[in-house]
C-alpha cells in the first residue's frame, strides 16, 4: 500500500502559481487570485498543519502584499493629496488587523476587495467591449481603382474622391456616394436599422454596412478617420466621461461621507477603551469592520456602471447618447416639440399626384413634363424627373433651350412644340383654356399645401402635377407608441405656413401646430414650453435646428440626413434615417434611471445596514467584507442588464 503524501504547502503554492501564468493578460485578478491562494496556505497551515508561527507569517505576509498591491498603488498617491477615497479606507482597515494579529481577517478582506475590483473590472470592460467592437466592424483595407488599375490599400491612405470598389458580400470600408451600380446595404452596425436599405447612384454608404448581392462603385467622400463610424465610437467615448446628475450627487456625497466615517470609526476605536466599556482590541477591531462596511465601494459605481452600459447598449441599436446627463434626461421629459421638413417629413419633395386629360396617359405627361424639367436643378423639377424615373419611362424626349417666365413657369421646345410648365396664371395670360377638371384639381392640391404644376403642349393644356413633402411612413406608429409611454404633447415647430403644417400634423397625430417659425422664433417657441411643460425634447434635423436644440432639456437630431451636423449639434442622435428608434431610446433612458435608482439604493442600505451591525459587534469583519463587495457586484450585474434591453 502506497503511503499517503503529507502536505506540502510549497509545492502547492508552485503548482497553483504554474496554473495562474494563463492569466498573465489579467495582472490585477491575477493578484487577487495569488492573495487568496497565499491566504489559505497560511490558514491551513496554521490551524490544520500546524506550521511554525514564521512560516504562516511570511504566507499572510505574501498574501497581502499581493492583495493590497493595485490597493496601494492607487489609494496612496490619492490620500497623499488629501483626497481619502475607498482605497485607502481598506488600506487602513487591512494595516489595523495586523496591528491586531488579525493577520488572516486583514488577508480576507484584501483578497475579497481586490478580487472584487477585479471583477467589476472585468464587468465594466466588458461594457465598453460593446462599444469598441463598432470599431472592428469596418475593414482595415480597400480595393480601389486608381490609374485603371484595381489595388489594395489601407483605408488610412484613402482620400476625397479615390473611387472603391464594394463586391457583393463585402464590408464598406469607407464613407462614400454610390457613382455606379444599385444593391441592398444592411447598415445595422451604424444606424440600427433592422432591414437592408436599397441603395442607387447618389446615395450615400457607411463604413461598416455590409453590401447585398450586387457590386458597387464608391466615390470617397470623407477620411477614415471622419468616418460616421469613426465619430460614433469618439463621441461615445467622450460621453463615458461625461457625469449624469445622479453621478455627481454620488461624487459629492463621497467627498463628505469618507471623511465622516475617518472620523467617526477614530471615535470609535479610541473613546470605549478610554471610558472602559471595551478593551482597545476588541475597540479597534470593531472600528476596523464598521470602516470597511461604510466604505461606499457600490455607491461610487452605482451611476457609472449603468450609464455605460446604457450609452453602450444605444450605440448597438442605431442611438447615440453623448453623456450620462443626456441619458437621463431622456427618459424624463413631458413634451416633444419637432421640425416638420427632414424630421417628420422626408425632406424632399416628391410627386404625389397626377391628373391627365382624356386622351393623355399619366405616363405620357410624365415623359413630356420630365424631358423639360430634367434640364432644371429646382426641387420640384427633381421630383418630376425622379417619378419619371421610377415609372420606368426609358428614353426621354429631346428638349430645347429651358425659358424661364418670372413667377409663373418654365417652357421649352420639344418635339418642334413648345411645352409650358407652371401655374394658372401662366396659362390664363397666354389665352389658353384650362379643362374644368383639371382647373379643379389644380385648385384642391393648392388647398392641400402642394406645390402644383399644370402641364401644355402648345394650345392644349395635357393635366396637373401635385408635389409635396410626404410624410415619414412610420411617424404615426411612433407618435401613437410616444403617447402611449406617457408622452402626450407633440408639437410641431415649422418655417412652413400654417395650412401645409396643420395638414401635416393631422397625418402624423400631433396635438399641437406652431407655424411661420423663423430658427430664432423656434428657440422662443421651445423656452414657452419649458415654462409649461418643465423638461421638453427638441427633434430636429441639426442644421437650422441647432439653437433650438441647444435651448431643449434633451436634443434630438437625425443622423441619416445631416450625419456630421447631427453628431456635432444635439444631445441624442438617431443615426438611421428613420424615428422607430426614438420610443427604443426613451424607453432605455427610463429602464437606466430605474436601474440607477435601485441601484443607489442597494449601496446606501447594505452601508445602513453594516454599520450598526459592525459597530456594536453583530457582524465581523468577515461578514462586513463579504456583504461590501457582494452589494458592489450586485451593483455591477445590475447595471450589465442594460447591455440585453430589447423593447
Amino acid at each position: 500500500m502506497m503511503k499517503p503524501r503529507s502536505f506540502d504547502p510549497i509545492r502547492f503554492a508552485s503548482l497553483v502559481l504554474s496554473r495562474l501564468t494563463a492569466l498573465r493578460g489579467q495582472p490585477e485578478l491575477l493578484r487577487s487570485l495569488l492573495c487568496g491562494v497565499l491566504l489559505i496556505i497560511g490558514f491551513v497551515g496554521d490551524w490544520a498543519l500546524r506550521l511554525p508561527g514564521s512560516v504562516v507569517l511570511v504566507m499572510y505576509l505574501a498574501s497581502y502584499i499581493a492583495g493590497g498591491w493595485d490597493l496601494v498603488r492607487t489609494g496612496l498617491p490619492v490620500a497623499l493629496r488629501g483626497r481619502f477615497d475607498v482605497d485607502f479606507l481598506m488600506i487602513v482597515a487591512a494595516t489595523g488587523a495586523a496591528v491586531l494579529n488579525e493577520w488572516a481577517e486583514g488577508a480576507l478582506l484584501l483578497f475579497l476587495f481586490s478580487f472584487g475590483h477585479a471583477l467589476e473590472h472585468f464587468a465594466m470592460e466588458r461594457a465598453r467591449n460593446a462599444i469598441h467592437a463598432l470599431g472592428t466592424i469596418a475593414p482595415r483595407s480597400a480595393r480601389i481603382r486608381r490609374f485603371g488599375a484595381e489595388r489594395e490599400v489601407p483605408v488610412e491612405e484613402l482620400v476625397v474622391g479615390d473611387i472603391a470598389i464594394v463586391r457583393n458580400g463585402e464590408r464598406v470600408a469607407i464613407d462614400g456616394k454610390i457613382i455606379e451600380g444599385t444593391s441592398s446595404l444592411d447598415q445595422s452596425p451604424i444606424t440600427g436599422e433592422s432591414v437592408p436599405v436599397e441603395k442607387r447612384p447618389g446615395d450615400a454608404v457607411f463604413a461598416g454596412s455590409i453590401n447585398g448581392d450586387r457590386s458597387l462603385v464608391v466615390e470617397v467622400t470623407r477620411l477614415a478617420q471622419d468616418t460616421t463610424m469613426a465619430r460614433v465610437i469618439k463621441m461615445v467615448e467622450e460621453a463615458q466621461a461625461q457625469k449624469s446628475p445622479t453621478q455627481r450627487f454620488t461624487d459629492r456625497f463621497e467627498r463628505v461621507f469618507v471623511p465622516t466615517v475617518l472620523v467617526t470609526v477614530t471615535v470609535a476605536a479610541i473613546l470605549p477603551p478610554l471610558s472602559g466599556w471595551l478593551t482597545w482590541e476588541v475597540s479597534i477591531l470593531r472600528a476596523l469592520s464598521t470602516l470597511v462596511a461604510a466604505s461606499p465601494c457600490a455607491l461610487a459605481l452605482a451611476t457609472p456602471s449603468a450609464v455605460l452600459a446604457g450609452i453602450g447598449q444605444a450605440a448597438r441599436n442605431g442611438v447615440l447618447i453623448k453623456g450620462g446627463a443626456h441619458l437621463e434626461s431622456l427618459g424624463s421629459f413631458r413634451a416633444l416639440a419637432m421640425d416638420k421638413t427632414g424630421t417628420i417629413t422626408r425632406g424632399r419633395p416628391e410627386v404625389t399626384d397626377v391628373v391627365s386629360v382624356a386622351g393623355v396617359t399619366e405616363d405620357e405627361l410624365l415623359r413630356i413634363a420630365a424631358a423639360v424639367e430634367v434640364n432644371s436643378s429646382h426641387p420640384l423639377a427633381l421630383a418630376v424627373v425622379r417619378r419619371a424615373e421610377m415609372n420606368h419611362l426609358g428614353s426621354l424626349p429631346r428638349a430645347g433651350e429651358l425659358q424661364s417666365v418670372q413667377g409663373r413657369g418654365v417652357t421649352a421646345r420639344v418635339d418642334d412644340s413648345i411645352v409650358r410648365i407652371g401655374n394658372l396664371a401662366m396659362f390664363q395670360e397666354s389665352g389658353i383654356e384650362v379643362p374644368i377638371t383639371i382647373s379643379d384639381a389644380y385648385q384642391q392640391f393648392g388647398a392641400e399645401g402642394k406645390p402644383t404644376m399644370i402641364i401644355g403642349k402648345d394650345q392644349d393644356v395635357l393635366g396637373v402635377i401635385g408635389v409635396a413633402d410626404e410624410l415619414r411612413p412610420e411617424v404615426p406608429a411612433v407618435l401613437r407608441e410616444l403617447k402611449e409611454i406617457g408622452i402626450h404633447a407633440l408639437i410641431l415647430l415649422t418655417g412652413d405656413n400654417a395650412r401645409v403644417a396643420k395638414l401635416i400634423a393631422a397625418q402624423a397625430g400631433l396635438t399641437e401646430v406652431r407655424a411661420d417659425l423663423l430658427p430664432e422664433d423656434k428657440v422662443t417657441q421651445i423656452k414657452a414650453l419649458l415654462q409649461e411643460h418643465g423638461q421638453v425634447a427638441m427633434l430636429g434635423d441639426g442644421v437650422n435646428d441647432a439653437p433650438a436644440l441647444a435651448h431643449a432639456t434633451v436634443g434630438i437630431a437625425m443622423g441619416a440626413g445631416g450625419t456630421a451636423v447631427a453628431l456635432e449639434t444635439a444631445d441624442v442622435a438617431l443615426m438611421g434615417d428613420t424615428l422607430e428608434k426614438l420610443p427604443f431610446a426613451v424607453a432605455l433612458s427610463r429602464a437606466s434611471r430605474s436601474i440607477i435608482l435601485q441601484n443607489v439604493w442597494i449601496s446606501l442600505g447594505v452601508i445602513a445596514v453594516l454599520v450598526p451591525f459592525t459597530l456594536f459587534g453583530i457582524a465581523s469583519m468577515g461578514w462586513a467584507v463579504l456583504f461590501h463587495e457582494g452589494s458592489t457586484l450586485v451593483v455591477v450585474a445590475n447595471a450589465l442588464r442594460l447591455l440585453r434591453f430589447h423593447r
